[in-house]
């Protein structure tokens, strides 16, 4: 293994953070380019959705590739390679994949079918964000071993911290990029799709010069046992998941999107469900998923997943619904604020649950957390500010900043109370949203990204507990269940487009969502007591 001296962090860690900036800009920017889409490409609200299915399944899909190559050569195989070098592959075929998105874009604007440019531009995306999952991959070990590794949960939470303000900032410039200031923000139609050039042009400067900077730049390669414990059982159930992936793209390519979604989403929690029974009868086989906790987590973190992707991406459906916050609905170049400030409250939590990893008092800590949401709030503030857009009409999020806040305060730092706490508190959002319209409901549902902020370390670490020498490919398995963000915002756009339910009804997904995440907190405390685990000796903290 590559050592790296406990004197403090290496300083490749800081560039090692623009990766991080980059899944949270991209990702978050989805949450603009989907309404931009629609209208463009006139497609249907599950067809705009499928940028979120590109973009999460080509997670799904580089992380099982990486997991069968790992099993068939009997090797962990980015073990093997390094994890600089794979930071280094995964910044490339990003790069690749942006300067795919260029090309898909001024060859979609030659076609007359709309439909098929927009599904040249997928592809292409889908090639960025399979760099992403390589990155992801290799980033996170990665930032544990450059420096003390008894600091390596610090350097996390700031990597997760940088992550969450690219959440923040992506909606606003890409915003910005399209439709310009809010002074002078052009009607959609009168938006050219090419304005998307200028972000992948960036993009793919960005990628390669952060490729030549860890290249250049002289670093441990970043290495771990490479022994790969294989599972057959477990790797049949991924199979059959992934079986179920290929029948929803069937979906999509006969035109018949929605059942194919049900039918697939269906049938990846009866996989899971019977991989839980059956590893429960012997678990020889079943590998990290004979421990009934990691299958539970892996069902969290797919639902997870798609409900903080699905709340935000059928927002701007939702707001353009004439009637529902303003009477003549917003437009395209209006949306910015709303979905920069959904993807502000997952910042808000992070720096919030990253005061928990510090030395400080109980009172410091107790301080802080009334203080640092308020600040992040008031960074939020400033770059809508900047942008230009009317600060005032997000004031009213200030009242959900304090409700989170006093879930922090019961939750404890206890990862399974604290995922109870925001789970409940969850639902009633989405069903206060539900019931209600204007600024109400609008605020209501976005609070889901106040709620989803800390949720992923939570899940993960109950996940995890107890699975010994699984412990690794327990957590392979749950990065896998980013999935949730494929299929959960196409089901919920799925329902949008049938008028007896619309883009306002819809919102009955993340119900749903956030009552499974409770249920899980509940349940997972019996089943890690059962085996003799404190279930709440973790701390949870941010992302």
């Amino acid at each position: 293994m590559s050592t790296q001296s406990k004197q403090g962090t290496h300083p490749s860690f800081f560039v090692l953070v623009l990766v991080f900036f980059f899944w949270g800009f991209v990702a978050a920017s989805n949450s603009i380019l989907i309404p931009f889409c629609k209208a463009h490409f006139d497609l249907t609200q599950i067809q705009s959705q499928l940028v979120d299915f590109a973009f999460y399944g080509a997670y799904f899909v580089g992380s099982l590739v990486l997991y069968l190559l790992s099993a068939f050569k009997g090797v962990d195989i980015l073990n093997r390679i390094g994890f600089k070098k794979g930071i280094i592959y995964g910044l490339i075929i990003s790069g690749v994949g942006a300067a795919a998105t260029i090309g898909a874009v001024n060859i979609g604007l030659g076609m007359e079918d709309k439909t098929s440019a927009f599904y040249l531009i997928l592809g292409a995306y889908f090639i960025v964000a399979l760099g992403f999952s390589l990155q992801q991959t290799a980033a996170n070990p990665f930032a544990i071993l450059l420096g003390d590794p008894a600091t390596g949960a610090h350097r996390l939470n700031l990597a997760g911290g940088v992550n969450s303000f690219g959440t923040t900032i992506g909606p606003l410039i890409v915003s910005l990029l399209l439709f310009g200031t809010a002074q002078d923000a052009a009607a959609v139609g009168d938006t050219d799709i090419s304005k998307i050039n200028v972000l992948y042009i960036s993009l793919v400067a960005l990628f390669l010069l952060a490729a030549g900077i860890f290249a250049a730049t002289k670093m441990p390669k970043g290495t771990e046992d490479d022994h790969f414990e294989a599972s057959s059982k477990a790797t049949y159930t991924l199979l059959g998941i992934t079986v179920m992936f290929v029948l929803i793209l069937i979906g999509i390519i006969v035109e018949k999107p929605l059942p194919f979604f049900i039918a697939g989403i269906v049938g990846i929690l009866c996989i899971l469900f019977y991989a839980q029974i059956a590893s429960r009868n012997d678990g020889n086989g079943w590998g990290a998923m004979k421990y009934p906790q990691l299958i539970m987590g892996m069902i969290a973190i797919f639902v997870y997943v798609g409900v903080e992707v699905s709340v935000s991406s059928n927002l701007g459906e939702l707001l353009k619904k004439p009637g529902f916050l303003t009477m003549e609905g917003l437009n395209e170049s209006q949306l910015s604020p709303y979905i920069a400030i959904f993807w502000g409250g997952l910042m808000i939590g992070r720096w919030t649950g990253a005061i928990s990893v510090f030395n400080l008092s109980k009172g410091t800590r107790q301080v802080l957390s009334v203080i640092v949401p308020f600040v992040a709030y008031g960074v939020i503030l400033g770059v809508n500010h900047l942008k230009g857009n009317d600060i005032s009409q997000l004031y009213p999020f200030a009242i959900c900043v304090a409700i989170q806040i006093l879930g922090f305060f019961y939750g404890q730092d206890k990862p399974a109370k604290t995922l109870m706490t925001f789970g409940i508190m969850g639902v009633a959002a989405m069903l206060i949203g539900l019931f209600t319209e204007g600024q109400v409901a609008t605020f209501a549902f976005i609070s889901g990204g106040l709620f989803c902020s800390v949720m992923w370390p939570c899940i993960f670490s109950l996940s995890i507990a107890g699975l010994g020498k699984y412990t690794g490919q327990g957590a392979s398995f749950l990065v896998m269940m980013i999935l949730g963000g494929a299929l959960v915002p196409p089901l919920q756009g799925g329902l949008v487009d049938i008028p007896e339910i619309g883009a306002h009804h819809s919102y009955i997904v993340p119900v749903i969502c956030f009552a499974y995440l409770a249920f899980f907190a509940i349940r997972v405390k019996s089943i890690l007591k059962s085996q003799g685990i404190d279930y709440e000796s973790a701390i949870s903290g941010g992302h």
